[in-house]
């Protein structure tokens, strides 16, 4: 069976990660391409490594054709999603890759990202985008919110060790570097290859970053109390990657069963033998996550380490695992591609 798919927001990073997927997807089809500013152009003019595609042409969301579309993806700027998927189809299944539906509570949303929510209740509609944790409302779901590729990663390190009880709920701390193309594609001075590269540096520092909405909301959730976590980011001169440092009470050889134990049977997520630490380097390009643990010189401390592509698994290979449940397929199609090395 064939599944028809558009790609609204395809002219930047994650539109062409989206197209890159898809490529090797059994049963999607793109059939609607949108890129507002770039409508007109064939995607190879956009992207010359998807020049061997015989895709459509950009086109401005209002033209394309929805009745001919089983599933669109949502690939749009933050604030900008929740007004076009208001005007979408009510029955068009529709995965987010913005967050604009990502928080539940509409004066979260407002107090993250400093405006009212525009479209609350679809807000209300929507189902929390990270795939191992809400499987079984994704496969139902009509309206899915992807993560934020920093909380996806603070939560693989995390979520399964607050839900096991074995680490302190009340000192955690994350510390996470993140490559650059998580800050999107528009022209921004401090993003020039003279002013990011030969430096790293903390930003959105001191409880400031907006992805400490999902790490708060999802957290409380687990916990069944408020989780407060520390968390500072670093933008580091390297295309594709995350890595999250994170700091926790506990013991190592419990944290280590926890994670070994909840990801045991998850085909993307590779816990690491007790003392080995992952690489970004091993996971670029692919939709798989690595996570590993060790001891503190002090006991009761453990470090636990977990990378993942921003791109892929933080965004649109999360997003095309979402996809894949909403549509009744085999979740893992179009996403065993491996890593991209060196």
């Amino acid at each position: 069976m064939e599944h028809k798919i558009a790609i609204l927001g395809a002219s930047g990073y994650t539109g062409a990660e989206l197209v890159r997927l898809i490529a090797t997807h059994p049963t999607m089809k793109i059939v609607a391409l949108s890129g507002d500013r770039k409508a007109g152009m064939e995607m190879a003019e956009v992207f010359p490594f998807l020049r061997h595609l015989d895709l459509p042409r950009l086109q401005k969301i209002e033209e394309i054709d929805f009745s001919n579309v089983d599933l669109a993806f949502c690939a749009l700027p933050h604030a900008t999603s929740q007004a076009v998927i208001a005007e979408l189809p009510g029955d068009l299944k529709v995965v987010d890759l913005s967050a604009d539906f990502r928080l539940r509570d509409p004066s979260e949303y407002e107090k993250w990202y400093g405006k009212p929510h525009s479209a609350p209740e679809l807000q209300k509609e929507a189902v929390y985008g990270l795939t191992e944790f809400y499987r079984d409302e994704i496969k139902g779901a009509r309206l899915v919110a992807g993560t934020g590729c920093n909380a996806a990663t603070g939560q693989y390190a995390l979520r399964p060790l607050i839900e096991a009880g074995v680490i302190g709920l009340d000192d955690i701390l994350i510390d996470l570097k993140a490559g650059v193309s998580g800050a999107g594609r528009s022209l921004k001075e401090n993003l020039l290859h003279a002013e990011l590269s030969e430096g790293t540096h903390a930003y959105s520092a001191g409880g400031k970053h907006r992805h400490l909405g999902e790490f708060d909301q999802e957290f409380s959730k687990a916990a069944g109390r408020p989780v407060l976590v520390r968390f500072t980011p670093h933008l580091t001169p390297m295309n594709r990657g995350i890595l999250a440092s994170v700091y926790v009470s506990g013991d190592p050889a419990a944290v280590h069963e926890a994670l070994a134990s909840r990801y045991a049977a998850e085909e993307f997520l590779k816990v690491l033998p007790f003392g080995a630490l992952p690489s970004t380097r091993d996971i670029r390009g692919s939709n798989y996550v690595h996570i590993g643990v060790i001891g503190d010189r002090v006991p009761g401390r453990a470090m636990v380490v977990a990378v993942l592509d921003n791109l892929c698994k933080g965004s649109s290979g999360q997003a095309m695992q979402n996809a894949n449940l909403m549509l009744g397929i085999d979740e893992a199609s179009g996403l065993r591609l491996a890593p991209v090395f060196p």
